[in-house]
Formats: structure tokens, C-alpha cells, sequence
């Protein structure tokens, strides 16, 4: 790439072979003696804390390794592409002429994007094509804040290499500009950073392991507000499936607590799809539509019928099986009813049950509940097995002191439950 001055300061004289030199030696003397102190620590892997202590000793020595292949690099020169894999071959470069429309690549960048050398490079408008579609915009707004108002590019997105894979790229550029001070083209550092990301997730995770030590592993915790459920404490998450199942085989699991009408009673609903069709979007739609029946005043046991009535009319699939529940804080009552989904499990003195009482008259059941039942709701992904296992923990359920505890004992029972598939909690704590 040729030599150009940026649009912030002009090129900076290179330093002498003698002082990179040096830097590397101290580079590669660090490398060794963190090595050796990471050999000498023999951390217990199987202890949260030592994980992350060998976690913060691998991401160091990736880092000073990547930081001597840049001052060696440096030292040296351009040399020939690198081999695969090698430190090296993640860095590339990239100058796209604004005026000619023309591009130049590395070799290198070719290759972390996955393209043939000998094809022609993408200008500056075609790039997007390769970045996942989530993160375009974030790319757009860098280039043209780069292009109109002269900013350095500094800034990372995925994008997706012709055999399928996704790798993170950092990207670093700035405009170069021409006798008139015009912007003439715009260069680029183009560095894939995956690996290193890795290592930082791993660090990062085994460090929450350890603060959160010996909190359990819950997911997605969510407190809902103050207003529009009193009586209520309420907590719910969502499980991903366990190491064993390996992938999601249910889709569009949802929780929810809004107000039921003006009268001070709570909705509260858990429920999935069971199809594919309803990922994405799909449960964001379905809970709009229940919260504007509920605040309409639709009682649980028409809730069910009306709802279905509402899917007919667009592109998601029937509700393959959840469950609604009506809470009244001034007489305690519970009302509910189910599609096709688990009924409600009701902790009290230290006790578990499931709540078995038939839908009467109103398409609805009934029971009165007390100060301090836990109600517990939950998507049918759970087996059987997993719900006598949370009907086993009534007594030390009963003596949580809140929702979110609730909550966190659940999720941390069933984490590594075998072949446990997604699933979606939602604790009730009655409040006197």
C-alpha cells in the first residue's frame, strides 16, 4: 500500500532497526517469564477461581505473541503471505481510491476474509456484502464519517467467509488526502480478532464464575417493576439447553406479567410455540397481543380462544402449549387456565405441588392462595423428571426471601439437568 499523509498529522519517521530490535527482546523475555510463572502456578482447573487465573495467563500470552509478530513485522518489512493460521496472516490492509473507484488488498486480507487472491478486491460500497446484516450499519457509519467529516475508523464487525464461517475483524483507517486537501481515498488495517476475543469471553466468564461464586448460574434474570402487579414478587429467565442436547429443538418460549384490567389483578403467562416459524420476532408480537387483551379485561379462561383468534390472522404458528394465570391481591384467588401447556406448581410450608384443579364453568380453575406461596410457571420443554425435581426443592424454595432467590435456586438445579431443552421460568412470591 503506497504512502500517503493522513488527514490528522503527517507521516511519523519510522524508528531505527536497533530500537524495534530491542522491543522485541523485552517482548519475547515478558513472554517467557509469564509462561514460566503460568507453568509454576499448576492452578487447579476444575476451581472457578484457577480457571480464570490460567484464562488471564493464555490471553497475556496471546497478546504478547501477537505483539511480537507486529514488531517483527515492523522490523522486517512486507514479506511474502504468510501461512495459514500464523499470527500474521490476521492482519491485513486495504486502500480504496475514491476517485478511481479502484481498490488494493493485501494478501493477507484476502485471505482472513476468505477470498480468492486472485480476485478483484471490493470497493468501498461492495464490502457490506461480506458483514453480517445485524452489524452493516455499524460499518456504514464508520466509512462515512471516515469520507465526510474525517474521522479515524476504529471499530470491529463480523462478516461471513464464503465456506459459511463468521470471524470478528478490527478495523483501524483514517482518510488520506490530496494536494487540495480533499479526501482522495481511505486506508485500512483490517486485523482478525476471533481468538482474541475468545480468550477475552473466557477470561471474562470465568472471572464472573468466580465473583458470582456460589451464587448460581442463572440466565437472563428478569425483575419485573413496582407498578401494575401489587401483591406480587415477581421473577422470571430463561434456561438455554444443557451441553447434552447440544441445540435448541423448541422455539418462541415467552414470559409475561401485566396488569389484567383496572381492577388491580395481575396477568401473569408462560408459553411456547414449539415451531420454528415463531423464532425471531414471533414472541415479541404474541405478548403485545396479550398485554392489549388483558388490559382490555379478557378473563385467562378466554384468553386462549381469543389469542388464537388473533394468530389466524397472521404468519405465526398456534401457541403449542402455555399456560394463564389471573392473581386478585385483595382476595388472594388465583385464576387459570391452560393450552396444551404444564400447570402451575405451588410451594408453601415447605411443601410442592401442581395445582390440579379442573376448568369450571368459565373455561378457568381456582385457588386461594397465602402470604409467602411461591407459584411457579414454566414451559413445557421441562421433563417430567425436571418437575419432580423442582417439586423436591420445596423446602428450600420456601425459604428463599424473594422471587429472584426463587429463581436462582431453579436455574442453577436445572443448569446441567440431563437433556434439559430450552425452558422459561416465571417465579410468583405472594406479598402480605
Amino acid at each position: 500500500m503506497s504512502s500517503h499523509l493522513s488527514a490528522d498529522h503527517p507521516a511519523a519517521q519510522p524508528p531505527g532497526p536497533g530500537s524495534v530490535e530491542a522491543l522485541i527482546s523485552q517482548t519475547r523475555r515478558l513472554r517467557g517469564d509469564v509462561d514460566a510463572v503460568r507453568r509454576d502456578s499448576q492452578d487447579d482447573t476444575t476451581d472457578p477461581r484457577g480457571r480464570w487465573q490460567r484464562a488471564l495467563y493464555d490471553l497475556a500470552l496471546h497478546q504478547l505473541s501477537d505483539l511480537d509478530a507486529h514488531l517483527a513485522q515492523l522490523r522486517d518489512g512486507p514479506a511474502p503471505a504468510p501461512r495459514a493460521g500464523s499470527l500474521l496472516s490476521r492482519v491485513g490492509s486495504a486502500e480504496w481510491n475514491l476517485l478511481t473507484d479502484e481498490a488494493e488488498w493485501s494478501a493477507e486480507l484476502f485471505q482472513i476474509l476468505g477470498r480468492d487472491p486472485a480476485s478483484v478486491p471490493l470497493s468501498l460500497d461492495e464490502l457490506p456484502s461480506l458483514v453480517l446484516t445485524e452489524d452493516r450499519p455499524k460499518l456504514t457509519a464508520m466509512v462515512t464519517d471516515c469520507l465526510v467529516d474525517g474521522r479515524p475508523i476504529d471499530g470491529e464487525f463480523r462478516v461471513v467467509r464464503p465456506d459459511g464461517s463468521v470471524r470478528t475483524v478490527h478495523m483501524m483507517g483514517e482518510p488520506v488526502l490530496d494536494a487540495d486537501g480533499s479526501t482522495a481515498s481511505m486506508w485500512a488495517v483490517l486485523r482478525d480478532v476471533g481468538e482474541l476475543r475468545r480468550s477475552q469471553r473466557a477470561v471474562s466468564e470465568t472471572r464472573d464464575s468466580l465473583r458470582h461464586r456460589p451464587s448460581p448460574p442463572w440466565h437472563g434474570l428478569l425483575r419485573f417493576p413496582d407498578e401494575g402487579r401489587p401483591g406480587l414478587d415477581l421473577a422470571a429467565a430463561h434456561l438455554p439447553p444443557t451441553s447434552a442436547t447440544g441445540r435448541r429443538s423448541r422455539y418462541g418460549g415467552w414470559y409475561d406479567a401485566c396488569p389484567l384490567g383496572g381492577d388491580g389483578e395481575t396477568l401473569l403467562t408462560v408459553g411456547d410455540f414449539g415451531r420454528p416459524e415463531a423464532e425471531g420476532d414471533g414472541p415479541a408480537v404474541l405478548i403485545g397481543a396479550l398485554r392489549g387483551l388483558a388490559l382490555a379485561g379478557t378473563r385467562p379462561g378466554r384468553l386462549r380462544d381469543r389469542l388464537a383468534e388473533l394468530l389466524r390472522a397472521t404468519a405465526l404458528p398456534p401457541v403449542d402449549g402455555a399456560v394463564y394465570c389471573g392473581y386478585r391481591p385483595d382476595t388472594h384467588t388465583l385464576t387459570w387456565t391452560h393450552a396444551s401447556g404444564p400447570v402451575p406448581l405451588l410451594f408453601r410450608g415447605g411443601t410442592g405441588r401442581a395445582l390440579s384443579g379442573q376448568d369450571g364453568p368459565s373455561g378457568q380453575a381456582e385457588a386461594t392462595l397465602e402470604a409467602g406461596d411461591l407459584l411457579l410457571l414454566h414451559t413445557g420443554t421441562l421433563e417430567p423428571a425436571a418437575v419432580e425435581h423442582l417439586l423436591s426443592l420445596a423446602p428450600r424454595l420456601t425459604a428463599t426471601s424473594s422471587a429472584g432467590d426463587g429463581v436462582r435456586l431453579v436455574t442453577w438445579e436445572l443448569d446441567e439437568f440431563p437433556g434439559r431443552q430450552d425452558a422459561c421460568v416465571l417465579m410468583a412470591r405472594v406479598t402480605p
